[in-house]
Formats: C-alpha cells, structure tokens, sequence
C-alpha cells in the first residue's frame, strides 16, 4: 500500500510539474506574440534640435494660411543640416495650410490638441506628373494635384505627435467627384515617393481628399498606432496603400474610411508592368476596421507584382469584404506568397473574396494577353460572425489560382443556401466551415505539396 501510495503520489507531482510547463510554454507563446512588432524597419528618432513653426510666423487660429511659413521651416532644416536632424514643432491651435514637402533627417511633431487643416481653396492647389507606374492620373488623365503633406528622394522622415490632428477637410473634393467636375486626380492626405526611412505614428488622420497615406517607390516605411478616420460615403479614402514599395510594417491601428482599409498596390497594367517594381515584405498586424469595401486587399492595381505578405490578429467589422485579393486580365503582374493568421469578423458581407475580373484599365492600351499569377495564397484561422456570405476563390480561365490553402476558417451567420463560389482554383480546404467548394482538396495531403 505504501509503494503504492508513493507511485501515485509520484505521478500527480510529474502531471503537476507537466502541467506547470504547458502553462510557463503557454505564458511564454503569449508574450512573444504580444511582442511581435517589425517597427524597428524604421524607428522614430530623436532629435537634438527642435524648432517650432511660430518662429516662422507661423498662427494657430484656424483662419491665418501657414503655407509659406511651413515651406520655410522646412527650407531651413533642409539647409542648416543639423547632425542627427531637426524637429519641427507644432503646438496646439488650428494651423490652416496649403501642400508643403517635408524633407530628409526631419520630425514632423503635432503636439496634443494641434490640428493641421488643409485649406479648402482647390483652385490653388499645385499640380505633379502622374506616377509612372499608372501613366496617368489614377481618377482622370493627365497630372494629378501634390499631396497634402509630400516627401520625394527622402531619407529618415518622421511624421509623429501626442495625437495631434492631420485634417484634409476632403469634403470639397468629395463633392467634385460627386458632381464630376474634378479637373485632375484628388489629392493624397500624405505622400513618400522614392524615400527610405519614413515612420508615421501617434496621430490622427481625418477626412483625406483621397487615400490617406501612400507610400510608393519606398523602403523600410512604418505606420503604427494611427488613427485613421473618414466617413463610409467618402469616395476613395483608403486608409494605407503601400504601393511598389518594400518592407512596410503597419502595426497597431484603427482604421474606419470610405475605402479598403488597407491595400497592397504595384502600378497600373502596361505601365506597372514597364515600370516593374514590386510590393515585397509587406506586413500588417494588429489592425482593426470597418469599411464599406475591403478590410485587408491586394490589388487591384497590382501590375508590377505583390509577394511576401503577412497578416495577422487583424479585426474587421462591418465591412464588405474581410479579406479581398483583386486583380483583372490586363494587370499582369503576380500576387504569391501571401498569408492571412488569425483574423476575426464581424458584420461582413463576405468573408474572403479572391477575384480575377476586378478593377478598370487607364486606357484602351493594356494587353490581354497580360494574364496575372495568383499563388501561394494561405488563410488560416479565421472566425467570423454575423458573415452573410462565406466568400468567392474565382480565378481566370487562362491562368487558375493556384495553391490557394485554407485551414480552420469558421465563418457564421450565413444563409442556409450560402455556398463558397469556386472557378478556376486549385488548392486545399482543411476545417473550413461552411463546407468548402469541390475544386478544393479537403486535406492538405491529398492536395500534394501545394498546401504542404
């Protein structure tokens, strides 16, 4: 009895102790996935000079124009080039303002209660050559106005605050659109073209004209803790669009616009293609939505190719689309090795869309021979709730998706005859729910190394 005893005495402490290890692996899974970050691709630095924008005359009362005195503080930081760079303070008032550019080894700081307002006046609003990549204006052709805030060939540029206010006031440009009477493409709230180094964080963007931030050409871009805000019946508001640009970390965010909240992008048909610059090591984590469209895209606009992408612990909530990845015959180009991880949804007209006939051309003169690659494409747990329909993998007849991978994808709240709607794809469905379409394998195995 007493061996007895001892043994089972014995077995409870090594099941105690085994216990006590899954719970410290657990802990420590935890904690490093709370860690997860890629914001040091581009840090916000400190300063040692700091100015502010009232030594440049700069007035905070929501009615004097502070164009000119923007444009000369920059002026001087980009002449005087202090070692390790300036700050440029503004503090808080309303600073009404035209377009101005930021330029290298500079902070852009908007302290609390700070609101940067851009003036309203259109007529005024300076002009730029359309992006290579799409040929023309992406809404009319020709060239299209300057960013609010523009940086071009920059390096090491920080746009950071205490939650200060970037407001476009789009509304005016909203309703150009609205009556057709823009003469050229809207303007984005904040533009980088061929810059590395560029970290934004900590404010609030409000009311763009048009996308909020762009960032296109570029290398090593973070956005983190943002806000970013607009109403769903504004036109084209997307919230970031990382376009033909590398190792970009979108981390921390909340995102409610017009548009797709986020959207990977890499030029338009013949001159995304002729141009050919991908969007690679994408990353977005920790974002969370709503919008009348996508919550996470890629595409449409994805001529010069899309790879490496990461998702994950993403929320969205009455949206559209929860995950959308678009392209067309004439884009061309290739969207591969992409993964979606834990994502959840709420109030989503359709869970996961995967489409080859999305998006319009800049001209009559994109080929149709220029088919796109879909590949490599994995989405993984994945809850949904109150989702209307469960989502589309429709891929094109001259070129079917391939290697399209879904596992513990759960999506509830559909009708009793909602069904996945499957063309032209090729893949493996493992715990997915509703029942996967036939085209898709329902084991990994059986699927071969396409889903390995």
């Amino acid at each position: 009895m007493a061996a007895a005893s001892w043994r089972g005495s014995a077995v409870a402490v090594l099941c105690a102790l085994a216990a006590l290890h899954a719970v410290v692996a657990v802990v420590l899974c935890d904690a490093a996935a709370a860690a997860a970050t890629c914001a040091g691709v581009a840090p916000a630095k400190h300063r040692p000079e700091v100015i502010s924008i009232t030594d440049f005359g700069g007035v905070g009362d929501g009615r004097t124009l502070n164009t000119w005195a923007f444009r000369k503080a920059v002026y001087r930081i980009q002449h005087q080039r202090r070692r390790g760079g300036t700050t440029l303070h503004v503090p808080a008032g309303t600073w009404l303002t035209g377009s101005f550019n930021l330029t290298s080894h500079m902070t852009l700081f908007l302290a609390r209660g700070a609101v940067l307002k851009a003036t309203q006046d259109t007529r005024r609003w300076p002009l730029m050559e359309p992006l290579p990549s799409y040929g023309r204006g992406r809404e009319l052709p020709g060239p299209r106005y300057a960013s609010f805030i523009h940086g071009n060939g920059l390096r090491d540029v920080v746009i950071t605050g205490d939650k200060g206010v970037i407001d476009g006031q789009g509304e005016v440009w909203w309703n150009m659109w609205r009556r057709r009477t823009l003469e050229h493409t809207r303007p984005n709230l904040v533009e980088f073209m061929h810059s590395t180094g560029i970290h934004i964080s900590n404010v609030v963007l409000k009311n763009s004209p048009f996308w909020n931030i762009h960032p296109v050409y570029c290398d090593n871009v973070v956005v983190t803790n943002m806000m970013i805000l607009a109403p769903h019946d504004s036109p084209n508001t997307d919230g970031i669009d990382p376009d033909s640009s590398s190792n970009v970390c979108i981390e921390d965010s909340y995102i409610s616009t017009g548009d797709d909240l986020v959207a990977i992008k890499s030029g338009w048909d013949e001159y995304g293609i002729a141009y050919g610059r991908p969007s690679s090591g994408i990353t977005i984590r920790r974002v969370r939505g709503s919008s009348p469209f996508s919550g996470i895209a890629i595409g449409s606009e994805a001529s010069g190719g899309v790879r490496d992408v990461l998702v994950e612990d993403c929320s969205i909530f009455d949206s559209g689309y929860g995950i959308h990845i678009k392209t067309n015959v004439g884009r061309g180009g290739y969207i591969r090795n992409v993964t979606v991880d834990n994502v959840r949804m709420s109030g989503v007209r359709e869970g996961v869309r995967i489409a080859g006939d999305v998006g319009d051309h800049p001209d009559a003169h994109f080929s149709q021979l220029a088919v796109p690659l879909v590949d490599a494409v994995r989405i993984r747990n994945v809850w949904g709730v109150n989702v209307q329909h469960p989502g589309s993998l429709e891929g094109i007849r001259s070129s079917p998706f391939t290697r399209i991978c879904l596992s513990n994808v759960k999506l509830f709240g559909w009708r009793n005859d909602a069904a996945w709607r499957c063309r032209d794809v090729r893949g493996a469905a493992l715990g997915v729910q509703p029942s996967p379409c036939a085209e898709l394998a329902t084991s990994f195995a059986s699927a071969g190394s396409s889903c390995s």
